[in-house]
């Protein structure tokens, strides 16, 4: 899956793409969760739950009603680099818990370290800036792909972008399906 992931974003053969490949390459990102509990929550799944995001985005925007006018590089990059901001950003702690036994155990879960804080779908953006220029488009669907889980004091502007960019709310969509339909 690394492979193909990395074959995509070349694929793309944008200016910057390889720093963003060799920055990713210095991170846990190959090996990270997708989240602490809520889906893809194991090795690996941060990886996994990007590669379905994009075959979720690639199929919405091709087989959409509406002509979207959507590069592939743009459904590559926003689907693939949507969640950079979770690089490094996951720790395996311990707690006890009863074993099958009733016996109390040191188990292993992943916990939050978050050494940036400065959001989530900006934190993507501004990390993915410092390697590559993003259109547009790919910059509001990074930065909204949380869609109505951002605080509903930006609901308005969050629509406003999903009018101006309706890939935002197709990446929207994608994460949400991927999350919930795959638990990935």
């Amino acid at each position: 899956m690394k492979e193909e992931f990395i074959e995509l974003l070349r694929s793309t053969k944008r200016e910057g793409i390889e720093d963003v490949i060799q920055f990713i390459e210095k991170t846990d990102f190959y090996k990270a969760p997708a989240s602490t509990r809520f889906h893809g929550n194991y090795e690996g799944g941060l990886l996994e739950h990007s590669m379905k995001v994009y075959e979720i985005l690639k199929h919405k925007v091709k087989n959409s009603i509406v002509d979207l006018n959507v590069s592939d590089d743009t459904i590559i990059i926003a689907a693939l680099l949507h969640d950079i901001c979770k690089v490094n950003y996951y720790k395996v702690d311990y707690r006890n818990a009863k074993n099958e036994r009733g016996e109390w155990e040191k188990v292993p879960y992943y916990t939050v370290d978050d050494t940036i804080p400065y959001g989530h779908g900006e934190k993507s953006v501004m990390m993915l800036t410092e390697y590559m220029k993003l259109t547009s488009e790919e910059k509001y669907a990074i930065r909204w792909h949380m869609g109505f889980t951002e605080p509903k004091e930006v609901y308005n502007t969050l629509g406003q972008a999903f009018k101006k960019y309706p890939v935002a709310l197709m990446l929207h969509e994608a994460d949400l399906e991927a999350t919930y339909l795959f638990d990935i």
